[in-house]
């Protein structure tokens, strides 16, 4: 477990340290030992080629209309300011990331790229944001929730409210569990170290409404569905 959560101690340190290590392994290039038979899923293969990803990502830009000098956080942002069109959108970029490789990689390259939009990652959690209320004109949390039973995902979308400006917008998705290609990449995630909750959409939408908030748009992906919420 990183150091950088020893001061945030609670029910979700250990649950966040094993998806921490995930995604450290795969930032840094280590090898997995999987099974032959998850070896030979094409979903597995599309992984190794490093193709996977962008396949699943949700087009977060699409629902968050961004407009110039406004202030986003991305919250699991990953490198995201390495590899999405940033610059051309003209927004103040933060982050906060779980990943202490993904973490560091970010911040020493994401000034070079530009030092006015890129404000800084920090390490930490997405349930305890390290920023002021009402700070934010744009939340994006994508590609993370499924990692998490809907209990904390709950405490997410507090804290993301709490940073947002009265009109501000959030982007999130969920992973939509009917369908047959999220199984088999639960199957992966679990041989790569971490487990998917496979939380049926009526639920995240319920807890969306039972905290004030109003789902104004929507979009299908191949795997997940993402939200815009306003307050």
């Amino acid at each position: 477990m990183n150091k950088a959560f020893t001061s945030q101690n609670d029910e979700w340190t250990e649950a966040i340290a094993t998806v921490q290590q995930r995604y450290d392994r795969e930032y840094r290039n280590e090898a997995f030992d999987l099974p032959s038979e998850v070896e030979s899923m094409p979903l597995f293969r599309e992984w190794v080629s490093h193709t996977l990803s962008s396949k699943i990502a949700s087009p977060f830009w699409e629902l968050a209309q961004f407009k110039k000098n406004q202030r986003c956080l991305d919250i699991g942002c990953g490198v995201s300011f390495l590899i999405y069109p940033w610059r051309d959108w003209e927004v103040y970029f933060y982050g906060q990331e779980i990943s202490f490789v993904a973490k560091e990689a970010l911040n020493s390259r994401g000034s070079q790229l530009n030092s006015k939009l890129f404000k800084g990652v920090q390490l930490g959690a997405a349930h305890k944001l390290n920023y002021e209320n009402g700070f934010f004109d744009r939340v994006i949390a994508t590609g993370f929730s499924c990692y998490f039973p809907i209990e904390y995902w709950k405490l997410v979308l507090q804290e993301s409210k709490r940073v947002l400006k009265p009109d501000g917008i959030l982007i999130f998705d969920a992973i939509s569990p009917d369908l047959e290609f999220a199984e088999n990449w639960a199957i992966l995630e679990t041989y790569l170290g971490a487990e998917v909750f496979l939380t049926p959409l009526d639920e995240i939408t319920e807890l969306v409404k039972s905290l004030g908030g109003k789902i104004t748009s929507t979009k299908q992906g191949v795997l997940f569905c993402a939200y815009r919420v306003q307050w």
